[in-house]
């Protein structure tokens, strides 16, 4: 049984918590937040133990830590849940900057600490398939990729409050909070990045940061993806949440498609017509991105007792933060930048 303390209550913790509760082999020892209110609704709701602070949450000797608070919280909290054998799952995006991670990832290893990043999309069932897919070769040669984020929640005064208002006030936002996830996808897809350019801007006033723009990345192999980003634009679905927008790939042997229904399409070279391609994993409607939160959680458990790898340790997943980072540089100078090794 996985002892299992959660810290951040605020807007996503409702479907980590969901997951952990159900999870068989788990048991929630408590969670905590700087809020009262928040600490109520978690022990009301799920009912959960609370606790006031991290040091009497931690003073229950969890197994696996799940930090679901912002990115300017992570460093400390992290640094206190340190315990050697302890794993801590951390919310993307993770920490404030590549220097701020690496300095983490450092003191975690020396302190005998797991670090997986809680990278979500890529345990989207959708996207697990695409890459079962890709990994069959039917594609043939990949020429490349574009994904259209177009959730549409970004319009007017009002934009993000409902949900997530901290997105208002993030000087960094269509990359570090939501292009990251395609930053690790296409990374997973189709191997280390080796240039990145990014042309950014603000189409929503009333928000601090970036809603829009353009973010190319090179892979090593040649092929290159977009993300070509617009938080005040939709796509054709029921649920703009699901997918949050729609991807092609393209390659020698035809075209890879995702619809905004969370279906995965292959049109063959030349052909007229798309075959719909079964998902691999199940989808929970009733679940953000099909139940993601919950397949990720069961694959660290999964791996923590031997039955599968680890994804998204935290030293493999710097790269994908130092990217981030360089999205910004190459948005500021105007032009391509390649990744150092």
């Amino acid at each position: 049984m996985y002892k299992v303390a959660i810290i951040g209550l605020g807007y996503f913790s409702q479907f980590h918590l969901a997951s952990w509760g159900e999870m068989a082999g788990c048991h929630i020892v408590g969670a905590t937040d700087l809020d009262a209110a928040r600490r109520e609704w978690a022990r009301a709701e799920f009912g959960v133990d609370v606790y006031e602070t991290c040091a009497a949450l931690l003073a229950q000797g969890p197994d696996i830590v799940d930090i679901v608070a912002p990115p300017p919280a992570h460093a400390d909290l992290i640094r206190a849940a340190l315990a050697k054998g302890r794993t801590i799952i951390c919310q993307k995006p993770f920490c404030t900057s590549a220097l701020e991670a690496a300095e983490i990832a450092k003191e975690a290893a020396a302190a005998g600490t797991r670090i997986i990043v809680h990278e979500n999309f890529r345990f989207q069932p959708w996207h697990r398939t695409i890459k079962a897919v890709l990994d069959t070769g039917r594609l043939g040669d990949v020429y490349g990729a574009r994904f259209a984020l177009r959730p549409g929640d970004g319009r007017g005064p009002d934009a993000y409050l409902a949900r997530q208002p901290t997105f208002q006030k993030m000087q960094r936002f269509l990359i570090h909070e939501t292009g990251v996830h395609f930053i690790d996808l296409f990374r997973w897809f189709f191997g280390p990045v080796t240039a990145v350019y990014a042309d950014l801007r603000q189409l929503n006033p009333v928000i601090a940061g970036e809603d829009a723009g353009l973010l190319v990345l090179d892979h090593e192999g040649g092929v290159r993806s977009q993300f070509d980003g617009n938080r005040l634009s939709d796509h054709v679905t029921d649920q703009p949440r699901r997918t949050m927008g729609e991807l092609e790939i393209e390659g020698s042997g035809g075209t890879l498609s995702l619809t905004g229904d969370g279906r995965v399409w292959f049109r063959a070279f030349d052909a007229q017509t798309a075959d719909e391609i079964p998902l691999t994993a199940p989808v929970d409607e009733t679940r953000f991105g099909g139940g993601c939160v919950n397949a990720l959680n069961e694959h660290v458990v999964a791996a923590l007792e031997g039955r599968a790898a680890f994804e998204n340790e935290v030293d493999d997943y710097l790269p994908v933060i130092a990217v981030t980072d360089l999205a910004y540089a190459s948005d500021a100078a105007g032009q391509k930048m390649k990744v150092m090794r």
